[in-house]
Protein backbone atom coordinates (compact mmCIF):
# COMPACT_ATOMS: atom_id res chain seq x y z
CA UNK A 1 0.00 0.00 0.00
CA UNK A 2 1.50 3.34 -1.09
CA UNK A 3 0.15 6.58 0.30
CA UNK A 4 1.07 10.25 0.30
CA UNK A 5 0.54 10.46 4.05
CA UNK A 6 3.90 11.32 5.67
CA UNK A 7 2.63 10.62 9.21
CA UNK A 8 4.01 7.13 8.79
CA UNK A 9 7.56 8.49 9.01
CA UNK A 10 7.51 8.03 12.77
CA UNK A 11 6.69 5.30 15.29
CA UNK A 12 3.07 4.43 16.05
CA UNK A 13 3.85 3.73 19.74
CA UNK A 14 6.48 6.29 20.79
CA UNK A 15 7.92 6.46 24.30
CA UNK A 16 7.51 9.75 26.15
CA UNK A 17 10.85 11.21 27.27
CA UNK A 18 11.56 14.03 29.71
CA UNK A 19 12.53 17.32 28.06
CA UNK A 20 14.69 18.12 31.10
CA UNK A 21 16.82 15.04 30.37
CA UNK A 22 17.22 16.09 26.74
CA UNK A 23 18.23 19.61 27.76
CA UNK A 24 20.76 18.28 30.24
CA UNK A 25 22.29 15.73 27.87
CA UNK A 26 22.78 18.21 25.04
CA UNK A 27 23.59 21.29 27.14
CA UNK A 28 20.67 23.30 25.82
CA UNK A 29 19.97 26.76 27.25
CA UNK A 30 16.45 26.53 28.72
CA UNK A 31 13.96 29.41 28.65
CA UNK A 32 10.68 28.53 30.35
CA UNK A 33 9.37 25.79 32.62
CA UNK A 34 10.13 22.23 31.47
CA UNK A 35 9.58 20.48 34.81
CA UNK A 36 7.86 17.15 34.13
CA UNK A 37 7.38 18.00 30.45
CA UNK A 38 7.58 15.00 28.11
CA UNK A 39 8.14 14.73 24.38
CA UNK A 40 7.10 11.89 22.04
CA UNK A 41 8.20 13.16 18.62
CA UNK A 42 10.32 15.75 16.85
CA UNK A 43 9.80 17.72 13.63
CA UNK A 44 11.15 20.81 11.89
CA UNK A 45 7.99 21.54 9.90
CA UNK A 46 5.06 23.18 11.65
CA UNK A 47 2.83 21.45 9.08
CA UNK A 48 3.69 18.00 10.45
CA UNK A 49 3.58 18.73 14.18
CA UNK A 50 1.70 16.15 16.26
CA UNK A 51 0.62 16.26 19.89
CA UNK A 52 3.65 15.93 22.16
CA UNK A 53 6.22 17.03 19.59
CA UNK A 54 9.42 18.95 20.00
CA UNK A 55 9.37 21.59 17.27
CA UNK A 56 12.74 22.62 15.80
CA UNK A 57 12.85 26.12 14.34
CA UNK A 58 15.69 26.52 11.83
CA UNK A 59 16.89 29.60 9.99
CA UNK A 60 15.93 29.25 6.32
CA UNK A 61 16.66 31.12 3.11
CA UNK A 62 13.35 33.00 3.11
CA UNK A 63 12.11 32.66 6.70
CA UNK A 64 13.03 31.39 10.15
CA UNK A 65 11.18 28.33 11.37
CA UNK A 66 10.59 29.98 14.74
CA UNK A 67 8.18 32.36 12.99
CA UNK A 68 5.72 29.46 12.79
CA UNK A 69 5.86 28.50 16.46
CA UNK A 70 2.24 29.56 17.10
CA UNK A 71 1.05 27.12 14.44
CA UNK A 72 3.24 24.43 16.00
CA UNK A 73 1.81 25.14 19.47
CA UNK A 74 -1.77 24.96 18.23
CA UNK A 75 -1.05 21.53 16.71
CA UNK A 76 0.37 20.19 19.96
CA UNK A 77 4.06 21.06 20.17
CA UNK A 78 5.22 21.10 23.79
CA UNK A 79 8.56 22.90 23.37
CA UNK A 80 10.79 24.44 20.69
CA UNK A 81 14.48 24.01 19.92
CA UNK A 82 16.03 26.91 18.04
CA UNK A 83 18.94 29.36 17.91
CA UNK A 84 19.34 32.82 19.45
CA UNK A 85 17.45 34.47 16.59
CA UNK A 86 14.65 31.95 16.99
CA UNK A 87 14.48 32.62 20.75
CA UNK A 88 13.53 36.23 20.06
CA UNK A 89 10.87 35.13 17.58
CA UNK A 90 9.41 32.44 19.86
CA UNK A 91 9.63 34.24 23.19
CA UNK A 92 5.95 35.21 23.27
CA UNK A 93 4.61 31.81 22.19
CA UNK A 94 4.16 30.48 25.72
CA UNK A 95 6.21 27.38 24.88
CA UNK A 96 9.50 26.58 26.62
CA UNK A 97 12.40 27.39 24.31
CA UNK A 98 15.61 25.35 24.24
CA UNK A 99 18.49 27.19 22.57
CA UNK A 100 21.56 25.79 20.80
CA UNK A 101 23.99 27.63 18.54
CA UNK A 102 23.51 25.30 15.55
CA UNK A 103 20.18 23.47 15.71
CA UNK A 104 20.55 21.89 12.27
CA UNK A 105 23.89 20.34 13.25
CA UNK A 106 22.25 19.01 16.42
CA UNK A 107 19.16 17.67 14.64
CA UNK A 108 20.40 14.12 14.07
CA UNK A 109 21.51 13.61 17.66
CA UNK A 110 18.31 15.15 19.03
CA UNK A 111 16.16 12.96 16.77
CA UNK A 112 18.12 9.84 17.69
CA UNK A 113 17.55 10.66 21.39
CA UNK A 114 13.82 11.32 21.02
CA UNK A 115 13.21 8.11 19.03
CA UNK A 116 15.90 6.06 20.82
CA UNK A 117 17.25 4.76 17.53
CA UNK A 118 20.71 4.14 18.99
CA UNK A 119 19.13 1.08 20.65
CA UNK A 120 17.99 -0.30 17.27
CA UNK A 121 20.60 -2.41 15.47
CA UNK A 122 19.40 -3.63 12.07
CA UNK A 123 21.92 -4.13 9.28
CA UNK A 124 22.18 -0.60 7.90
CA UNK A 125 23.01 0.04 4.24
CA UNK A 126 23.70 3.46 2.72
CA UNK A 127 24.00 4.11 -1.03
CA UNK A 128 25.47 7.23 -2.60
CA UNK A 129 26.54 8.42 -6.06
CA UNK A 130 25.12 10.62 -8.80
CA UNK A 131 23.21 7.94 -10.71
CA UNK A 132 21.99 4.51 -9.65
CA UNK A 133 21.37 5.11 -5.93
CA UNK A 134 17.67 4.34 -6.11
CA UNK A 135 18.22 1.27 -8.26
CA UNK A 136 20.86 -0.16 -5.89
CA UNK A 137 18.55 0.45 -2.92
CA UNK A 138 15.64 -1.41 -4.58
CA UNK A 139 17.94 -4.24 -5.65
CA UNK A 140 19.25 -4.61 -2.10
CA UNK A 141 15.69 -4.74 -0.77
CA UNK A 142 14.67 -7.27 -3.43
CA UNK A 143 17.55 -9.65 -2.72
CA UNK A 144 16.95 -9.40 1.02
CA UNK A 145 13.29 -10.23 0.42
CA UNK A 146 14.31 -13.27 -1.62
CA UNK A 147 16.53 -14.28 1.31
CA UNK A 148 13.52 -14.02 3.62
CA UNK A 149 14.78 -10.87 5.37
CA UNK A 150 12.25 -8.12 6.16
CA UNK A 151 13.83 -4.78 5.33
CA UNK A 152 12.97 -1.11 5.35
CA UNK A 153 13.69 1.17 2.40
CA UNK A 154 14.15 4.92 1.99
CA UNK A 155 14.64 6.19 -1.57
CA UNK A 156 13.90 9.09 -3.89
CA UNK A 157 10.71 7.29 -4.89
CA UNK A 158 9.30 6.08 -1.56
CA UNK A 159 9.85 5.02 2.05
CA UNK A 160 8.73 1.44 2.58
CA UNK A 161 8.49 -1.34 5.13
CA UNK A 162 7.04 -4.54 3.69
CA UNK A 163 3.73 -3.60 2.05
CA UNK A 164 3.45 -0.22 3.79
CA UNK A 165 4.85 2.76 1.87
CA UNK A 166 4.69 6.54 1.58
CA UNK A 167 5.82 8.64 -1.36
CA UNK A 168 9.02 10.66 -0.97
CA UNK A 169 9.62 14.39 -1.15
CA UNK A 170 13.43 14.35 -0.78
CA UNK A 171 16.03 11.78 -1.84
CA UNK A 172 17.04 11.55 1.82
CA UNK A 173 14.50 12.90 4.34
CA UNK A 174 15.43 15.31 7.10
CA UNK A 175 17.06 13.82 10.20
CA UNK A 176 13.81 14.04 12.16
CA UNK A 177 12.09 11.85 9.55
CA UNK A 178 15.05 9.49 9.11
CA UNK A 179 15.08 8.64 12.81
CA UNK A 180 11.29 8.55 13.00
CA UNK A 181 11.30 6.11 10.10
CA UNK A 182 13.97 3.98 11.79
CA UNK A 183 11.80 3.85 14.92
CA UNK A 184 8.82 2.79 12.80
CA UNK A 185 10.97 0.09 11.18
CA UNK A 186 11.97 -1.14 14.64
CA UNK A 187 8.29 -1.55 15.50
CA UNK A 188 7.87 -3.61 12.32
CA UNK A 189 10.87 -5.81 13.29
CA UNK A 190 12.77 -4.92 10.13
CA UNK A 191 16.10 -6.75 10.17
CA UNK A 192 17.80 -4.53 7.59
CA UNK A 193 17.39 -0.90 6.49
CA UNK A 194 18.52 0.70 3.23
CA UNK A 195 18.84 4.48 2.98
CA UNK A 196 19.58 6.27 -0.28
CA UNK A 197 22.09 8.90 0.80
CA UNK A 198 22.56 12.03 -1.30
CA UNK A 199 25.42 14.51 -1.07
CA UNK A 200 22.91 17.00 0.35
CA UNK A 201 22.02 14.48 3.06
CA UNK A 202 25.62 14.58 4.22
CA UNK A 203 26.25 18.31 3.99
CA UNK A 204 22.86 19.15 5.52
CA UNK A 205 23.11 16.70 8.44
CA UNK A 206 20.18 14.49 7.35
CA UNK A 207 21.88 11.21 8.29
CA UNK A 208 23.58 12.43 11.46
CA UNK A 209 23.24 10.00 14.34
CA UNK A 210 23.53 6.95 12.04
CA UNK A 211 26.48 4.62 11.54
CA UNK A 212 25.94 2.38 8.51
CA UNK A 213 27.20 -1.19 8.45
CA UNK A 214 28.00 -0.97 4.73
CA UNK A 215 27.91 2.00 2.36
CA UNK A 216 28.15 1.82 -1.43
CA UNK A 217 29.28 4.24 -4.13
CA UNK A 218 28.01 4.05 -7.71
CA UNK A 219 29.58 6.94 -9.63
CA UNK A 220 30.13 10.69 -9.69
CA UNK A 221 29.04 12.58 -12.81
CA UNK A 222 27.95 16.06 -13.87
CA UNK A 223 25.04 17.12 -11.64
CA UNK A 224 24.26 19.29 -8.61
CA UNK A 225 26.88 21.89 -9.46
CA UNK A 226 24.29 24.51 -8.54
CA UNK A 227 24.81 23.28 -4.97
CA UNK A 228 28.52 22.47 -4.99
CA UNK A 229 30.06 24.64 -7.71
CA UNK A 230 32.72 22.20 -8.88
CA UNK A 231 33.06 18.45 -9.30
CA UNK A 232 35.82 18.48 -6.69
CA UNK A 233 33.56 20.02 -4.06
CA UNK A 234 30.76 17.64 -5.05
CA UNK A 235 33.20 14.76 -4.53
CA UNK A 236 34.30 16.15 -1.18
CA UNK A 237 30.67 16.17 -0.05
CA UNK A 238 30.51 12.39 -0.63
CA UNK A 239 33.77 11.45 1.11
CA UNK A 240 32.51 11.75 4.74
CA UNK A 241 30.17 8.79 4.18
CA UNK A 242 33.29 6.62 3.92
CA UNK A 243 34.68 7.55 7.33
CA UNK A 244 34.32 5.81 10.69
CA UNK A 245 31.94 8.51 11.91
CA UNK A 246 29.42 7.40 9.26
CA UNK A 247 30.08 3.76 8.36
CA UNK A 248 31.95 0.56 9.22
CA UNK A 249 32.70 -0.70 5.70
CA UNK A 250 32.42 0.57 2.13
CA UNK A 251 32.05 -0.83 -1.38
CA UNK A 252 33.13 1.33 -4.32
CA UNK A 253 32.74 0.89 -8.07
CA UNK A 254 36.18 2.08 -9.12
CA UNK A 255 35.71 2.18 -12.91
CA UNK A 256 36.01 5.97 -12.86
CA UNK A 257 38.79 8.13 -11.46
CA UNK A 258 36.30 9.43 -8.87
CA UNK A 259 35.70 5.91 -7.62
CA UNK A 260 39.43 5.22 -7.40
CA UNK A 261 39.96 8.47 -5.53
CA UNK A 262 37.14 7.72 -3.12
CA UNK A 263 38.62 4.31 -2.31
CA UNK A 264 41.90 6.03 -1.50
CA UNK A 265 40.26 8.80 0.55
CA UNK A 266 38.15 6.43 2.68
CA UNK A 267 39.23 5.86 6.28
CA UNK A 268 37.25 2.61 6.63
CA UNK A 269 37.88 -0.77 4.98
CA UNK A 270 36.79 -0.52 1.34
CA UNK A 271 36.03 -3.33 -1.12
CA UNK A 272 36.52 -2.35 -4.76
CA UNK A 273 34.34 -3.52 -7.65
CA UNK A 274 35.12 -3.07 -11.35
CA UNK A 275 33.71 -3.97 -14.74
CA UNK A 276 37.16 -3.60 -16.32
CA UNK A 277 39.18 -6.87 -16.30
CA UNK A 278 42.51 -5.06 -16.08
CA UNK A 279 41.52 -2.77 -13.23
CA UNK A 280 42.83 -3.51 -9.74
CA UNK A 281 39.77 -4.58 -7.75
CA UNK A 282 38.45 -7.22 -5.36
CA UNK A 283 35.38 -8.13 -7.44
CA UNK A 284 34.74 -8.07 -11.18
CA UNK A 285 31.39 -7.97 -12.98
CA UNK A 286 30.97 -8.93 -16.63
CA UNK A 287 27.89 -8.78 -18.86
CA UNK A 288 26.91 -12.12 -20.37
CA UNK A 289 23.75 -11.20 -22.26
CA UNK A 290 21.62 -8.11 -22.86
CA UNK A 291 18.04 -7.94 -24.06
CA UNK A 292 15.39 -5.27 -23.96
CA UNK A 293 13.86 -6.81 -20.81
CA UNK A 294 16.79 -8.43 -19.01
CA UNK A 295 20.53 -8.17 -18.36
CA UNK A 296 22.49 -11.27 -17.36
CA UNK A 297 25.92 -11.00 -15.72
CA UNK A 298 28.57 -12.85 -13.76
CA UNK A 299 30.23 -11.55 -10.61
CA UNK A 300 33.59 -12.98 -9.53
CA UNK A 301 35.28 -12.25 -6.22
CA UNK A 302 38.07 -13.34 -3.90
CA UNK A 303 38.51 -16.94 -2.78
CA UNK A 304 36.85 -18.19 -5.99
CA UNK A 305 33.50 -16.67 -5.03
CA UNK A 306 31.23 -16.34 -8.04
CA UNK A 307 27.58 -15.85 -8.93
CA UNK A 308 25.79 -15.74 -12.28
CA UNK A 309 22.39 -14.10 -12.25
CA UNK A 310 20.17 -11.58 -14.04
CA UNK A 311 18.18 -8.45 -13.44
CA UNK A 312 14.88 -7.86 -15.28
CA UNK A 313 15.83 -4.35 -16.39
CA UNK A 314 17.47 -2.92 -19.49
CA UNK A 315 21.13 -1.97 -19.40
CA UNK A 316 24.61 -2.93 -18.30
CA UNK A 317 24.57 0.00 -15.88
CA UNK A 318 21.72 -1.81 -14.11
CA UNK A 319 23.87 -4.95 -13.92
CA UNK A 320 26.60 -2.82 -12.35
CA UNK A 321 24.07 -1.57 -9.80
CA UNK A 322 23.08 -5.16 -9.07
CA UNK A 323 26.72 -6.23 -8.70
CA UNK A 324 27.29 -3.41 -6.22
CA UNK A 325 24.26 -4.53 -4.21
CA UNK A 326 25.52 -8.13 -4.16
CA UNK A 327 28.99 -7.15 -2.92
CA UNK A 328 27.46 -4.90 -0.25
CA UNK A 329 25.38 -7.83 0.99
CA UNK A 330 28.42 -10.11 1.12
CA UNK A 331 30.39 -7.45 3.02
CA UNK A 332 27.46 -7.19 5.45
CA UNK A 333 27.79 -10.89 6.24
CA UNK A 334 25.23 -12.55 3.98
CA UNK A 335 26.90 -15.66 2.45
CA UNK A 336 27.09 -15.56 -1.34
CA UNK A 337 26.05 -19.23 -1.46
CA UNK A 338 22.80 -18.37 0.32
CA UNK A 339 22.20 -15.45 -2.03
CA UNK A 340 22.87 -17.60 -5.08
CA UNK A 341 20.45 -20.25 -3.84
CA UNK A 342 17.72 -17.66 -3.20
CA UNK A 343 18.16 -15.99 -6.60
CA UNK A 344 18.36 -19.34 -8.35
CA UNK A 345 14.95 -20.30 -7.03
CA UNK A 346 13.45 -17.12 -8.48
CA UNK A 347 15.31 -17.15 -11.78
CA UNK A 348 17.35 -14.05 -10.94
CA UNK A 349 16.86 -10.85 -8.98
CA UNK A 350 13.12 -10.31 -8.63
CA UNK A 351 13.00 -6.51 -8.53
CA UNK A 352 10.71 -3.72 -9.67
CA UNK A 353 12.33 -0.27 -9.76
CA UNK A 354 9.69 2.42 -10.33
CA UNK A 355 10.53 4.84 -13.12
CA UNK A 356 14.03 3.49 -13.78
CA UNK A 357 14.21 2.23 -17.38
CA UNK A 358 10.66 1.05 -16.72
CA UNK A 359 9.09 -0.56 -19.76
CA UNK A 360 5.47 0.48 -20.17
CA UNK A 361 4.13 -2.05 -22.69
CA UNK A 362 5.09 -5.28 -24.40
CA UNK A 363 3.49 -4.46 -27.75
CA UNK A 364 4.22 -1.79 -30.33
CA UNK A 365 7.25 0.45 -29.85
CA UNK A 366 9.29 -0.30 -26.73
CA UNK A 367 8.47 2.61 -24.40
CA UNK A 368 10.70 3.33 -21.40
CA UNK A 369 10.07 5.87 -18.67
CA UNK A 370 13.25 6.83 -16.85
CA UNK A 371 14.22 9.19 -14.03
CA UNK A 372 17.57 10.01 -15.63
CA UNK A 373 18.12 13.76 -15.85
CA UNK A 374 21.89 14.09 -16.27
CA UNK A 375 24.32 13.66 -19.19
CA UNK A 376 25.74 10.39 -17.83
CA UNK A 377 22.28 8.93 -17.22
CA UNK A 378 21.29 9.79 -20.81
CA UNK A 379 24.44 8.15 -22.16
CA UNK A 380 24.08 4.93 -20.16
CA UNK A 381 20.46 4.32 -21.09
CA UNK A 382 20.74 5.35 -24.75
CA UNK A 383 23.84 3.18 -25.22
CA UNK A 384 21.99 0.25 -23.67
CA UNK A 385 18.95 0.81 -25.88
CA UNK A 386 21.12 0.96 -28.99
CA UNK A 387 22.58 -2.46 -28.27
CA UNK A 388 19.15 -4.13 -28.10
CA UNK A 389 17.03 -2.07 -30.53
CA UNK A 390 16.73 -3.03 -34.20
CA UNK A 391 14.75 0.07 -35.15
CA UNK A 392 15.01 3.75 -34.34
CA UNK A 393 15.47 5.35 -30.92
CA UNK A 394 13.33 8.40 -30.15
CA UNK A 395 14.45 10.49 -27.19
CA UNK A 396 11.92 12.65 -25.31
CA UNK A 397 13.16 14.86 -22.50
CA UNK A 398 13.27 18.27 -20.85
CA UNK A 399 15.40 19.90 -18.15
CA UNK A 400 14.65 20.94 -14.57
CA UNK A 401 14.13 24.60 -13.88
CA UNK A 402 15.92 26.06 -10.84
CA UNK A 403 18.40 23.19 -10.97
CA UNK A 404 21.98 22.94 -12.26
CA UNK A 405 21.76 24.69 -15.65
CA UNK A 406 25.37 23.84 -16.54
CA UNK A 407 24.41 20.32 -17.66
CA UNK A 408 21.69 21.34 -20.14
CA UNK A 409 23.85 21.83 -23.23
CA UNK A 410 25.52 18.43 -22.76
CA UNK A 411 22.12 16.80 -22.26
CA UNK A 412 20.91 18.21 -25.58
CA UNK A 413 24.08 17.15 -27.37
CA UNK A 414 23.98 13.58 -26.05
CA UNK A 415 20.30 13.17 -26.89
CA UNK A 416 20.92 14.24 -30.50
CA UNK A 417 24.06 12.14 -31.01
CA UNK A 418 22.81 8.91 -29.45
CA UNK A 419 19.21 8.82 -30.70
CA UNK A 420 17.59 8.96 -34.15
CA UNK A 421 14.97 11.59 -33.30
CA UNK A 422 14.67 14.08 -30.44
CA UNK A 423 11.55 15.61 -28.89
CA UNK A 424 12.22 18.43 -26.42
CA UNK A 425 9.48 19.25 -23.91
CA UNK A 426 8.92 20.95 -20.56
CA UNK A 427 10.03 19.20 -17.38
CA UNK A 428 9.53 20.98 -14.04
CA UNK A 429 10.30 24.51 -15.28
CA UNK A 430 9.52 25.78 -11.78
CA UNK A 431 10.22 29.53 -11.64
CA UNK A 432 12.16 29.64 -14.93
CA UNK A 433 10.78 30.49 -18.36
CA UNK A 434 10.10 27.06 -19.91
CA UNK A 435 10.63 28.39 -23.42
CA UNK A 436 14.12 29.57 -22.45
CA UNK A 437 15.00 26.14 -21.05
CA UNK A 438 13.75 24.42 -24.20
CA UNK A 439 15.74 26.80 -26.39
CA UNK A 440 19.01 25.80 -24.71
CA UNK A 441 18.23 22.11 -25.25
CA UNK A 442 17.03 22.56 -28.83
CA UNK A 443 20.01 24.74 -29.80
CA UNK A 444 22.45 22.24 -28.29
CA UNK A 445 20.82 19.29 -30.07
CA UNK A 446 20.72 21.13 -33.39
CA UNK A 447 24.36 22.20 -33.10
CA UNK A 448 25.44 18.64 -32.31
CA UNK A 449 23.53 17.06 -35.22
CA UNK A 450 22.48 19.84 -37.65
CA UNK A 451 20.51 17.51 -39.92
CA UNK A 452 18.95 15.51 -37.10
CA UNK A 453 15.22 14.96 -36.67
CA UNK A 454 14.22 17.40 -33.93
CA UNK A 455 10.87 18.54 -32.52
CA UNK A 456 9.95 21.04 -29.81
CA UNK A 457 6.61 20.37 -28.09
CA UNK A 458 5.99 22.27 -24.85
CA UNK A 459 3.23 20.20 -23.28
CA UNK A 460 4.61 16.80 -22.13
CA UNK A 461 1.36 15.03 -23.01
CA UNK A 462 1.48 16.33 -26.58
CA UNK A 463 5.22 15.68 -26.68
CA UNK A 464 4.81 12.01 -25.87
CA UNK A 465 2.12 11.66 -28.50
CA UNK A 466 4.44 13.29 -31.02
CA UNK A 467 7.16 10.78 -30.16
CA UNK A 468 4.66 7.95 -30.47
CA UNK A 469 3.41 9.22 -33.83
CA UNK A 470 6.85 8.84 -35.41
CA UNK A 471 7.56 5.42 -33.84
CA UNK A 472 6.76 2.01 -35.22
CA UNK A 473 7.18 -1.64 -34.22
CA UNK A 474 10.82 -2.36 -33.49
CA UNK A 475 11.49 1.25 -32.46
CA UNK A 476 12.12 2.46 -28.90
CA UNK A 477 11.01 5.61 -27.11
CA UNK A 478 13.02 6.80 -24.11
CA UNK A 479 11.12 9.38 -22.05
CA UNK A 480 13.79 10.64 -19.65
CA UNK A 481 13.23 12.80 -16.58
CA UNK A 482 9.88 12.19 -14.89
CA UNK A 483 10.45 8.58 -13.83
CA UNK A 484 8.24 7.69 -10.87
CA UNK A 485 7.02 11.23 -10.24
CA UNK A 486 3.32 12.07 -10.36
CA UNK A 487 3.39 15.84 -10.88
CA UNK A 488 4.67 18.58 -13.19
CA UNK A 489 5.94 21.69 -11.34
CA UNK A 490 5.23 25.04 -12.99
CA UNK A 491 5.65 28.38 -11.21
CA UNK A 492 5.40 26.78 -7.79
CA UNK A 493 2.30 24.74 -8.63
CA UNK A 494 2.31 20.93 -8.67
CA UNK A 495 0.14 19.91 -11.61
CA UNK A 496 -0.91 16.23 -11.48
CA UNK A 497 0.97 14.33 -14.19
CA UNK A 498 2.28 10.79 -14.35
CA UNK A 499 4.41 10.02 -17.38
CA UNK A 500 3.82 6.31 -16.84
CA UNK A 501 0.03 6.66 -16.74
CA UNK A 502 -0.05 9.09 -19.65
CA UNK A 503 2.17 6.82 -21.76
CA UNK A 504 -0.21 3.90 -21.18
CA UNK A 505 -3.15 6.11 -22.13
CA UNK A 506 -1.44 7.32 -25.30
CA UNK A 507 -0.50 3.77 -26.28
CA UNK A 508 -4.13 2.74 -25.78
CA UNK A 509 -5.36 5.71 -27.83
CA UNK A 510 -2.99 4.70 -30.63
CA UNK A 511 -4.20 1.11 -30.59
CA UNK A 512 -0.99 -0.40 -29.27
CA UNK A 513 -2.60 -1.53 -26.01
Amino acid sequence: MTTGDKSGLRPERPDARLVSELAGQFGLDVHGDIEGLRVTGITLSSKTVQQGDLYVGLAGVHAHGAQFVDDAREKGAVAIVTDAQGLALAAQSGLPVLVTAEPRAALGALSAWVYQTADYAPVLFGVTGTNGKTSVAYILEAILRQLGVLSGLSTTAERRIGDWAVTSALTTPEATEVHGLLARMREADAEAVIIETSAQALTRHRVDGIVFDVVGFTNLTHDHLDDYGTMQKYFEAKVPLFTAERAKRGVVINDSEWGTRLARAATIPVTQLSTYPGKAADWYAAILRESIDETRFILNGPDNLSITTSIPVLGRHMAENAALALVMLVDAGYPLADIAAALGQGGGIDVYIPGRAERIANSGPAVFIDYGHSPDAFTSTLDSLRRVTDGRIIMLFGADGDRDPSKRVEMGQIAARLSDAVVVTDFHPRSEDPAAIRKVLVDAARAAVPEGELYEVADPRDAFRKALSIAGPGDAILYAGPGHEDYHEVAGVHIPYSARDDARLALHESGWL
